[in-house]
């Protein structure tokens, strides 16, 4: 069950801002305020009634199994319920996006961080498969990675052949996403020429999914000088 204040009669006057207005086929998404706090949902009520009685109902479902099936990951937000056949709610997490104008809210040991976060995910039947968009990577409040947006996640039961013969292949996908990070997460010159990381620290906040800050967030801390250039993904083999 969803935050028990959040309704689909009251979803309007407690939505704070639209993340993100969905196209067609995917839902809209909205950050809300709860009685527990920040919460982001995942509507597809907006869309026209084909979509809504066949794929969004279906997507919200399979979304909601990966969730269930991560329950517990510290770098997967929490899966808060269902809001309705068309709704999902999870938790809010405060997380910086990762620029290269701005390499240094993500610390040296960031790399090594994501890469065991992704491996937990495999340990647990699941793939992302969409690590690859810079979007769906964040730096939470703390610097340690959050995974977010898992409506293109696959979850392969445990024993099932789906898992033993299938999901290699799909692991693939997040390979290919961690080698793209190992390269982001190595600065670039004129990066690192325009502003030094430690006056810039002082400046940079985390912000929220929306990049609406949260209460109380705190710039993230400097890396330290030598850190690996491969930002600790360079030789990432995930299981």
């Amino acid at each position: 069950m969803p935050p028990p204040d959040i309704t689909r009669a009251n979803l309007a006057e407690r939505t704070l801002v639209t993340l993100s207005r969905g196209s067609w086929n995917s839902p809209d998404v909205l950050l809300v305020e709860t009685d527990q706090g920040r919460a982001v949902v995942k509507d597809f009520a907006p869309r026209s009634s084909p979509v809504r009685w066949t794929l969004g109902r279906w997507l919200i479902r399979r979304e909601a199994r990966v969730y269930r099936a991560l329950e517990g990951h510290p770098a997967v937000p929490r899966l808060l319920g269902r809001l309705d056949d068309l709704a999902l709610v999870v938790e809010h997490r405060g997380g910086a996006r990762f620029s290269r104008r701005r390499p240094w809210t993500f610390s040296p040991e960031f790399g090594r961080q994501l890469r065991e976060a992704v491996e937990g995910l495999h340990e647990r039947g699941v793939v992302h498969v969409d690590l690859r968009h810079r979007s769906n990577v964040r730096a939470g409040p703390d610097g340690r990675p959050v995974l977010i947006d898992f409506d293109s996640a696959i979850h392969f039961r445990e024993g099932g052949l789906g898992r033993r013969f299938l999901m290699p292949l799909f692991v693939l996908a997040d390979r290919y996403g961690l080698r793209k990070w190992s390269r982001r997460l190595v600065p670039r010159p004129s990066a690192a020429r325009s502003q030094p990381p430690e006056a810039a620290v002082s400046a940079v906040s985390v912000s929220a999914v929306s990049d609406v800050a949260p209460p109380g967030a705190e710039a993230l801390p400097a890396p330290e000088a030598g850190a690996a250039s491969d930002g600790g993904l360079g030789d990432s083999r995930p299981t």
